[in-house]
């Protein structure tokens, strides 16, 4: 525990340290310098001792640990590597190429520390690592393809893409709700495996029909003051599909910079895209919401709720956290329960 600790003093002096890296993360994140600000505030800084005997228990043990890093969420990489150090004694982390500026300054910290386990490469081929693990952050094709690379005898740790969905209950206040979830869509742009991208709503049709117009409201608010980054082209092209999909299905509430769609209890569910965006359904019973999340419940890595009691409803290896702090979770394992 003592060595993630000690990474710990690593991300405090890093953040103390943000106003200097900042400009460049907006830069390759695409967020924009208020988003940077808020993302900042989920780079883990504490931990308590529960905690962090459950995250070196989750980390098992390994000679040696390659981490590889992906660009959705640019705090991530603490996390990716105190789990890594937690394993084993000698780690080598490749940085995203697209988004590398924290890795990079958090491994400067961790030299300046003395801790001459942690070593940067810039590039290094898989199929040469003849011991120890590969932890692999990013999309499931990546992972399959360093699977498929790697010698026998190396284990490969996937982390892949996920996604989040939040649970309103029925005696939740609709205003509050759509006031913290708004925070989690906004966290990063909806670019990380925590986001939420659909809301389960119970009650009636028109609950969730009040709700979705409550959460559109509370986005343009919170978007005057963090505004959304440049999205990829790849993301805008998912967006304008999305937006003129589930425009067939229910109504649509459009701004600029996000959209909340609306779609009928039992209606095909298309998934939106990274950006701020969100669908919004009805659900009527327990049952129903079961039903709505069976399709990809293999991908839900986070439930955000007002109520921490609707877990039977939800996939067991999902995180679950109140609305508005599902891009903060406790610092106790992978983010991801589905890892393997």
């Amino acid at each position: 525990m003592s060595d993630v600790r000690r990474l710990l003093d690593c991300a405090r002096a890093v953040h103390a340290g943000r106003a200097a890296i900042a400009p460049a993360i907006a830069a390759t994140s695409g967020l924009s310098a208020e988003g940077v600000e808020l993302g900042f505030a989920s780079l883990e800084q504490e931990a308590t001792n529960v905690e962090l005997r459950a995250l070196v228990a989750a980390a098992g043990d390994a000679d040696r640990v390659h981490v590889v890093l992906s660009s959705n969420v640019f705090v991530a990489p603490f996390r990716a590597i105190a789990l890594a150090r937690a394993a084993a004694t000698q780690v080598t982390v490749r940085p995203s190429a697209r988004d590398p500026v924290l890795t990079r300054a958090l491994l400067r910290e961790t030299a300046t520390a003395g801790d001459g386990a942690l070593t940067l490469v810039e590039d290094r081929d898989v199929d040469r690592i003849a011991t120890g693990e590969v932890h692999v952050y990013g999309r499931d094709a990546t992972i399959a393809a360093v699977r498929a690379r790697v010698r026998p005898g190396v284990i490969v740790r996937g982390h892949g893409s996920g996604l989040g969905v939040a649970i309103v209950t029925e005696t939740a206040s609709i205003d509050a709700a759509a006031g913290a979830l708004a925070l989690d869509v906004v966290a990063f742009d909806q670019r990380g495996c925590l986001s939420p991208r659909v809301a389960l709503v119970m009650g009636s049709p028109a609950r969730a029909e009040t709700f979705a117009a409550a959460l559109h409201a509370s986005l343009a608010v919170l978007g005057a003051r963090i505004p959304r980054g440049a999205l990829f082209a790849d993301e805008r092209a998912d967006a304008r599909r999305w937006r003129e999909t589930v425009a067939f299905a229910g109504p649509v509430w459009e701004a600029e910079d996000h959209a909340v769609a609306l779609v009928p209890e039992g209606s095909p569910l298309h998934l939106p895209p990274a950006g701020r965006h969100v669908t919004v359904v009805g659900v009527s019973t327990r049952d129903a919401v079961v039903a709505a999340l069976a399709p990809f419940a293999r991908f839900v890595v986070a439930v955000g709720t007002d109520d921490l009691g609707v877990a039977s409803m939800t996939p067991a290896h999902a995180r679950r956290s109140k609305l508005g702090a599902m891009q903060r979770p406790p610092l106790d394992g992978p983010v991801d329960a589905r890892s393997a």
